[in-house]
């Protein structure tokens, strides 16, 4: 059992509705509140069950009555003092949270059966939670509080949750009264001089603290003996940390346990024995806690590290674990994290030649940061146990990879599919081979030639239907030469848009268009997204061979759409979309690094004859999918700089709806402020819907695009810009997954 003291996420205003206090509900995820006055006194208790009662007992309930209407006025409460034994007790028959009140009946503490969470500052870890990295400094600032707020600043940068700091008061941690260390064993003496000559004041420390404040990270404190313990008190500390030599000091362990707030405990250098006793005091104070794994040798070797003994202490402990390391490198952390720990403490220099034991297990500033990009990377790597699903990338390599069922003879519409008509080939565009035994045996709605792919469709029997379609705005298909006569066979599109490969770069255009032949649309033409030997159009590149390639490719997309312009009916200059570049194999961009970039481009741009067309930037995802691999995008991802390369260029941009919301979801911003801001700015769109930081490319209305708000606010801020659905594979079964998304953006454009 714990008693947590950080009361704020249950309580609630007792004026406050079912509603809000239903939010408090599940934002806490403890399914209870508690309605507490303007004086912090608790008049009643709100769990889900008093809510669905007080629904049932309502002949038209309104969630906007007060919340104190739904609660348990006749709650269970303990007061504060009650020996934890006691409130143990009281646990069961649907009690899971007690509130623990003060002489006056105001609440100071929830007692919980037990806890798998720690909140420290502003960051919560435990199941579900990034693990949370401390870094260390310890003493490592050499006594030097400038230093030591250099220390901080450098763990800032490094991205870490909370440093940590060790405080002692000489005269009451050694029994010689001070730092003199005249008569102690050798190790003992030398410890004692460092110490004596490198520690904080009580006062410095402070000023450190305040600076980690200003800094906004979280900070916790080792307290070495009772007095430091106070003064961190005093301070008003988030959290705790127990050092290793202390864990049978139980006189600290339950003084700093008194103090209501979380403790991180080490273990190293301590028995079994002693572990279970430490852990027997914190639960007799019902203190929030956690344990580290550590081996306290300096530095360590890994052969005595035992990650596997934080199994064993999630057990002995039944609590949160981690991991404190001393070894050299930052691997085993990273390790540490793949087997489960929570949170990771590695200790920080500057030096790691200067004197003390600390400094040559450290981790130098860029190290730090290296750690903890890794643990990151690695937390993400983890995933989930859920049912597999396939990401963007591999639905992609899936295409070019796997294989379809394909027709071995031309087939036509009623005919009924036998073994012989079917055969398995790549590339994976159509039905999957296990497939087969579904196919065999129904009769086709549509002609099948002899090579083509069998669809989903088939299966079905019946074609999909084709509607008319009308729109706020000009509407367009995606298509490449070879097909577009087709998909204008069962469609009426305002516009084509050419998506170009960097073979259908090299075609004659007079093998898809007759002589003085001009049709009834206008159309967009989009550049190639990659060139055979892995090239890209970069035109923010800093190699001049790449650059100036890019230049020329740019220019053959323009010129062969002013071609294209005489078999086509366009009032105003058709569109190029380009993806203009400042992609990376390997990381995101500063917002300062990026405007040479964009320089960059602009001044590859100057060198393009654009005369005739209407040139414009795509706007691009975070981590787009190129080459059958992941990397990273810089330029058009977020909406200020974007916007700068616009306004200082006057240049317009084809507003990707996919792309967009990716990066609002990797950089969580909402997504109405890239359409607010990028919006004007719009000469074109793009469609589709998308999943998280990198699945682009998903069907309307199946991903997590708000298609209503959407289109509001481009019928406001861009009402005339054409769009096209840009559904990945969707040109498959001639264009159905483009229908099926213009079938359904008719409810919002």
């Amino acid at each position: 059992m714990i008693l947590d003291r950080h009361t704020a996420p249950f309580a609630v205003d007792v004026q406050a509705t079912v509603l809000e206090a239903l939010r408090r509900i599940s934002e806490n995820q403890a399914r209870v509140a508690f309605l507490v006055d303007e004086h912090g006194t608790v008049r009643g208790t709100l769990s889900d069950g008093d809510v669905r009662r007080w629904l049932v007992a309502q002949p038209s309930p309104d969630l906007g009555a007060l919340a104190l209407d739904a609660a348990n006025t006749d709650f269970v409460s303990v007061a504060e003092g009650t020996p934890v034994a006691e409130i143990a007790e009281l646990f069961g028959r649907g009690i899971d949270r007690i509130p623990v009140v003060d002489d006056r009946g105001r609440l100071v503490a929830v007692a919980t059966p037990g806890a798998r969470t720690l909140t420290i500052g502003s960051r919560t870890v435990g199941e579900g939670s990034p693990s949370l990295i401390i870094g260390e400094i310890g003493n490592n600032h050499q006594g030097d509080v400038d230093l030591a707020k250099r220390l901080v600043d450098e763990c800032v940068s490094a991205g870490v949750d909370t440093v940590k700091f060790q405080l002692r008061d000489m005269a009451a941690l050694y029994r010689s009264g001070s730092s003199a260390s005249a008569g102690e064993d050798l190790g003992a003496q030398y410890t004692m001089n460092l110490l004596a000559k490198y520690s904080l004041s009580v006062e410095d420390m402070y000023r450190v603290f305040d600076h980690c404040a200003a800094r906004e990270v979280n900070v916790i404190c080792t307290p070495w003996d009772l007095p430091s313990a106070d003064a961190l008190n005093s301070y008003g500390m988030p959290g705790y940390k127990i050092a290793s030599a202390d864990l049978t000091h139980h006189d600290l362990l339950t003084r700093v346990a008194g103090f209501g707030a979380p403790m991180i405990v080490s273990t190293g250098m301590s028995t079994e024995q002693e572990i279970t006793g430490a852990v027997d005091v914190l639960r007799s104070q019902g203190a929030p806690f956690a344990l580290l794994q550590t081996q306290s040798t300096y530095p360590a070797p890994y052969k005595d590290v035992n990650l596997r003994y934080m199994d064993r202490l999630a057990e002995l402990g039944d609590c949160l674990v981690g991991y404190s390391g001393h070894e050299r490198g930052w691997h085993v952390p990273v390790a540490a994290v793949a087997r489960g720990a929570r949170i990771i403490e590695k200790h920080v220099t500057l030096d790691k030649t200067l004197e003390g034991n600390d400094h040559k297990v450290s981790l130098l500033p860029e190290e730090l940061s290296a750690m903890v990009r890794q643990i990151r990377e690695v937390e993400e790597a983890l995933g989930s146990d859920r049912p597999r699903e396939l990401s963007t990338g591999e639905l992609m390599n899936r295409v070019n990879l796997a294989k379809s069922l394909v027709a071995t003879r031309d087939l036509r519409s009623g005919e009924t599919v036998t073994a012989a008509d079917v055969e398995v080939k790549s590339p994976g565009r159509g039905l999957q081979p296990h497939q087969r035994d579904a196919l065999l045996g129904v009769p086709l709605h549509r002609d099948v030639p002899s090579g083509d792919f069998f669809y989903a469709g088939d299966l079905a029997g019946r074609p999909q239907a084709r509607s008319d379609y009308s729109f706020h705005r000009p509407w367009g298909l995606p298509v490449r030469f070879h097909d577009f006569r087709a998909l204008l066979e069962v469609s009426e599109p305002d516009f084509l848009e050419f998506h170009q490969s960097a073979k259908d770069m090299e075609l004659d255009l007079g093998q898809f268009f007759d002589s003085g032949e001009k049709l009834d649309q206008f159309f967009t033409v989009h550049a190639p997204d990659l060139y055979p030997g892995d090239f890209l159009i970069d035109l923010a590149s800093p190699d001049e061979e790449i650059w100036e390639r890019s230049i020329r490719e740019v220019q053959r997309v323009v010129d062969l759409t002013r071609d294209l312009r005489k078999h086509f009916t366009c009032d105003e200059d058709p569109i190029v979309i380009i993806t203009m570049g400042g992609f990376l194999p390997d990381r995101h961009l500063r917002p300062e690094e990026r405007y040479p970039l964009y320089e960059r481009v602009q001044q590859g741009l100057e060198r393009v004859d654009e005369e005739g067309v209407r040139l414009t930037a795509q706007t691009l995802p975070p981590f787009p999918w190129l080459m059958g691999g992941q990397q990273f995008h810089n330029l058009f991802v977020e909406p200020e700089d974007t916007v700068w390369f616009c306004e200082t260029y006057d240049r317009r941009l084809t507003l990707d709806v996919s792309h967009s919301k990716l990066a609002a979801n990797f950089y969580q911003r909402p997504f109405s402020e890239y359409l607010e801001a990028m919006g004007p700015h719009t000469e074109h769109l793009h469609i589709v819907d998308s999943v998280g930081v990198d699945g682009e490319g998903v069907q309307v209305g199946e991903g997590e695009v708000d298609f209503k708000d959407l289109a509001e606010r481009m019928d406001r801020l861009a009402p005339t810009a054409p769009f096209i659905p840009e559904i990945w594979m969707g040109h498959v079964n001639n264009g159905e997954g483009f229908f099926t998304a213009l079938d359904r953006l008719r409810e919002w454009f």
